[in-house]
């Protein structure tokens, strides 16, 4: 079933649990988890965000329109200037913001836009201005989370300085995989976008 901006009805349920395993991860960690308002530096670099993550960016930006058309207009601007300055060498179709899926275009991706800020971060503060709306990744960043199907644990570079694997282990952050999966099974095949081509849609 799909709720506003054609989610699921239950992404709600899953940015829930989402944020909640980062309050209780966070908890966990205590000062080795360094993530604050203002540090941006998951913010930069282009990465991969699935359609739930885009149709959930959509819904932000028509909350943003009725409740700060200005800063809607900026956010707006600030994603056609990102488009204008990599879109030349985006890995797939500019015209739908999709990624390519060839072994190519997913090995240039890995190259692509590195550097460059996200559109939806607001240079003078460092605050996304879409937070509560943004990508699981974002959710997800900074924390100890399972890379793939192994047991090796990735996190942000700036945190669990100090940290044993033993003590990284044990903040480690659940991400509902599964769940995810299955919300995106309803709303069938899709692609992969960015974040820039997400918040103009």
């Amino acid at each position: 079933m799909l709720g506003g901006m054609g989610l699921p009805t239950r992404d709600a349920e899953l940015v829930q649990i989402v944020d909640a395993a980062l309050a209780n991860a966070a908890r966990r960690a205590g000062a080795w988890l360094v993530c604050r308002e203002g540090c941006t530096q998951c913010c930069f670099g282009a990465f991969r965000i699935n359609q739930l993550d885009a149709l959930r960016l959509q819904a932000g930006m028509e909350e943003l329109r009725v409740s700060d058309p200005k800063l809607a207009v900026e956010v707006q601007s600030r994603a056609r200037a990102w488009i204008a300055e990599h879109g030349e060498a985006f890995p797939g179709d500019v015209r739908t913001g999709l990624l390519g899926e060839s072994d190519a275009e997913i090995e240039e991706f890995e190259e692509f836009a590195n550097d460059a800020a996200c559109p939806a971060l607001d240079p003078e503060s460092g605050r996304c201005d879409v937070y509560a709306f943004r990508p699981m990744t974002c959710r997800a960043f900074g924390p100890p989370v399972r890379m793939g199907e192994g047991d090796e644990l990735g996190h942000c570079e700036l945190c669990f300085n100090g940290a044993s694997p033993e003590e990284v282990k044990a903040c480690e952050m659940a991400v509902p995989h599964e769940l995810e999966s299955t919300l995106l099974g309803e709303l069938g095949s899709g692609g992969e976008t960015v974040v820039a081509f997400a918040l103009l849609r």
